[in-house]
């Protein structure tokens, strides 16, 4: 009697608990800076992620999955941001995502992996937005690392390229921050220069320390001495921010090529003085050849009077609710396998998630600082009524690169 009774009985309670199981929250663990130099990057990013991930849950991207992303100040730490994930992992976290600064990402991917091949059952998924070594996506490739920023090397290709048809650029100038990020990009900038343009001359190269120098006037000093006619910098956040103020007051004439100066506090520095001088590498912008993404810049800029400038925040939720309804789960490796090789339909076009290294491909622009004119630069950046105008848009496979990556994949 007891046991026809019980199997109606567990039969009744699986179906009733069957709804609340396809409809899981899923909770992204957002752990980068929020405190000290670049928090107010830090916190930008995380309001871009709320953003999107409340648009996702009102408009149901992922079905019936809901998206929450839950901020971790890591203090731009690599040690702090390893004790953030021992802490999200014992409270269930199966996703976490990061961007600011590789030295971080680096630490997270292998503490990710160790955690993973340690926990099986309970895996977690590393959501890389913006940590760009190419390393990561190379020698240490990981099944559960997923990049969706465009690596160093694949924008320095695409600013090499447009850097090697203006004949007026004949010496450079390289500054940077000295961890492995700068690194690369000093790296990439010598090797692509010198095959494309074996005439350009590179007059100097700076490595310092990131987010502690204050005042970077005796680099600008040195880079005035040097007679270079054009920048690349790969800093970002207060290290950007600074160096541009200090070549801003020094009146320093080069042209600066830069990757991040879409991120807070570099309009400001820049203001007048950047105009037809300051150049962007990047995935998106919002002055795009369609505009595509303007309800999402103008309701982000009603709601947080801030700037919306971080794309692949856009990508990583649509890319996850896609996921999470094609492999009918919200299981990391399911999810995982689901992302793999998937055509990702974001506001730069279709994006490709490569399975060979899980390196997102999508094409780049550069753009120029310039003063908004209504037309083809209709939006500012904080609020300076200067915005940044599309020089170009140059197609994925112009900026693909090949990869060593062996990938290890579950089973």
């Amino acid at each position: 009697m007891t046991f026809t009774l019980r199997a109606p009985l567990i039969a009744v309670a699986f179906a009733l608990a069957a709804p609340l199981a396809m409809a899981d929250t899923i909770k992204i663990a957002y752990i980068d800076p929020l405190s000290g130099p670049f928090a107010p990057v830090g916190q930008n990013i995380f309001n871009s992620y709320q953003y999107i991930a409340e648009k996702a849950n009102a408009e149901k991207w992922g079905g019936e999955h809901k998206f929450e992303i839950v901020a971790f100040d890591n203090k731009a730490s690599p040690q702090e941001s390893l004790n953030i994930l021992k802490q999200v992992a014992d409270k269930g976290y199966r996703y976490v995502t990061q961007g600011n600064g590789s030295g971080v990402g680096m630490a997270l991917l292998d503490a990710v992996n160790k955690h993973n091949e340690r926990n099986p059952g309970k895996e977690i998924v590393y959501l890389n937005y913006a940590a760009v070594d190419p390393d990561m996506t190379n020698s240490k490739c990981s099944f559960w690392h997923f990049r969706f920023d465009s690596n160093s090397d694949m924008k320095m290709e695409a600013l090499t390229t447009y850097m090697a048809a203006d004949k007026n650029v004949k010496k450079v100038y390289i500054i940077g921050q000295n961890y492995s990020f700068g690194h690369q990009v000093t790296r990439a900038a010598k090797e692509y220069l010198a095959r494309k343009r074996p005439d350009i001359q590179i007059v100097g190269d700076d490595l310092h320390p990131i987010g502690q120098v204050k005042d970077f006037s005796p680099y600008i000093a040195k880079i005035k001495a040097s007679g270079a006619d054009t920048v690349i910098t790969g800093n970002w956040g207060a290290d950007l921010a600074l160096l541009i103020k200090a070549a801003k007051d020094a009146d320093l004439k080069a042209n600066l090529y830069t990757y991040y100066a879409t991120t807070t506090g570099a309009a400001t520095a820049m203001g007048a003085a950047g105009i037809d001088r300051v150049k962007y590498v990047g995935y998106w912008t919002p002055n795009n050849e369609t505009f595509s993404g303007k309800e999402i810049v103008d309701g982000f800029k009603a709601k947080y009077k801030d700037d919306y400038y971080t794309m692949a925040t856009y990508t990583v939720i649509a890319a996850m609710a896609q996921a999470v309804r094609q492999a009918k789960s919200t299981a990391p490796v399911p999810v995982a396998l689901a992302l793999e090789n998937a055509k990702i339909k974001s506001l730069n076009g279709e994006d490709l998630m490569r399975k060979l290294d899980h390196q997102i491909q999508q094409p780049l622009y550069i753009a120029t600082w310039v003063k908004t004119n209504g037309k083809d630069v209709r939006y500012d950046q904080e609020n300076t009524g200067m915005g940044w105008k599309t020089n170009q848009k140059i197609d994925a496979f112009v900026a693909s690169q090949p990869s060593s990556c062996q990938m290890k994949r579950p089973g």
